[in-house]
């Protein structure tokens, strides 16, 4: 379960950090743009994965080894 949450929490920071880099300096880069139902709120849903993916580490992290 461990490793799960860390390649779950690794997707979603590296998306979330992709999507940022998308929106500070227009690089086609990341998934977060090409949905259509985030128009306009592109940065808070990239930013909301960036903190999602370091709750998933931070969860990850208080597991025990499997």
């Amino acid at each position: 379960m461990k490793k799960l949450l860390e390649l779950i929490g690794f997707l979603a920071l590296a998306q979330g950090v992709l999507g940022l880099v998308h929106e500070f300096t227009h690089w086609h880069v990341g998934l977060v743009q090409r949905l259509g139902f985030l128009d306009g709120y592109e940065v808070y849903a990239s930013a909301a994965l960036v903190v999602l993916g370091c709750a998933l580490f931070a969860a990850a992290e208080s597991r025990r080894p499997d």
